[in-house]
């Protein structure tokens, strides 16, 4: 089981219309954890769920951990309970950082596309390139700047220079296009992408109708579409490690079969966007229902917090 950092909110600020940062800082005097850009944390919201929240701020000489949120009343809480109801001071339980959205290695040229609250993780890697002297340009869309979170500390920024907004109520010169931007193909470039769903796929749709390879597509979703389970059936999992075999109700998840079971199994967003519970597959065919393995990594793995069984039974690496 995870050992769970506790943090003292230092400040909270209202950053732009219904987006809140918060400040964490390390009770009496324990340092926390160092991170790169594209890190997350996992979030114990009072009372809550736990959610996960990207890191907007590099780390310095005395380590805090900022985080960007959102609220949403359709979602599922936590955001409206973090805004709400936690203050400076209080007391919050948060994971060590994780990193599913890592820059790539090399002086390969960066194209950082973030849309709307997607600007967290966005931000932090266009600090880090720019302290490595790296090569990169940042192009941020939103519905208005009023809801654009950190437009002042962007545009006061070092690298503002490499800094284009768009927003959708601007003049039609200044929209983002997605197609124009890209571009063809290029070997010594990245393009990384975090945001709505629909701004995500628009930016890598138009990448992948261009002829860019999945390789140098990165992205991280915030949230999933919500998954029809209305013809969810059983299926078995054999645990390769054992041969056990565990029993998948029809209104239950895969992850959740092999908790109750006594599986060892580290969850976290348990909609299939975060890669904590990332699983091999040995045998049999996923129902893959994640938003975040690529089409190439589908052929070995497998995300038993949302993802079912096409097959009457998955053999996994457990």
């Amino acid at each position: 089981m995870e050992t769970l950092l506790q943090v003292r909110v230092a400040a909270r600020k209202v950053v732009a219309e219904d987006v809140v940062a918060f400040e964490f800082a390390p009770l009496d005097g324990v340092e926390l954890p160092g991170f790169e850009a594209g890190a997350h944390i996992d979030v114990h919201v009072p009372g809550g769920p736990v959610r996960q929240y990207s890191l907007y701020q590099l780390p310095d000489s005395l380590p805090r951990y900022c985080i960007g949120v959102l609220r949403d009343p359709q979602s599922r809480g936590g955001s409206v309970r973090l805004i709400d109801g936690v203050k400076e001071g209080d007391i919050l339980s948060i994971s060590r950082p994780r990193n599913h959205f890592q820059l790539h290695s090399g002086p390969d040229h960066a194209m950082l596309f973030a849309g709307g609250i997607g600007i967290t993780p966005i931000m932090c890697m266009a600090e880090q390139l720019a302290r490595e002297g790296r090569s990169f340009e940042l192009h941020y869309s939103g519905r208005t700047p009023a809801r654009m979170a950190f437009l002042d500390r962007l545009r006061s920024a070092g690298f503002a220079d490499r800094v284009q907004v768009h927003s959708d109520d601007g003049a039609a010169d200044q929209l983002l296009d997605a197609r124009a931007v890209i571009g063809s193909p290029v070997v010594d470039r990245q393009i990384y992408v975090c945001g709505p769903t629909g701004f995500m796929d628009h930016v890598l749709s138009s990448a992948r109708e261009l002829g860019w390879g999945e390789s140098h597509l990165h992205r991280e979703y915030f949230a999933a579409a919500p998954i029809d389970h209305s013809t969810d059936g059983p299926f078995e999992i054999e645990l390769s490690h054992s041969g056990r075999c565990i029993s998948v109700k029809a209104d239950q998840s895969a992850a959740q079969a092999l908790i109750d079971a006594g599986v060892p199994l580290s969850l976290s967003c348990e909609a299939g966007v975060c890669g904590t519970c990332q699983t091999r597959v040995l045998a049999g065919v996923p129902d893959h229902r994640d938003l975040y393995l690529t089409d190439e990594e589908k052929h070995e793995h497998f995300m038993p917090c949302c993802s079912r069984s096409c097959t009457p039974r998955l053999v996994l690496d457990l």
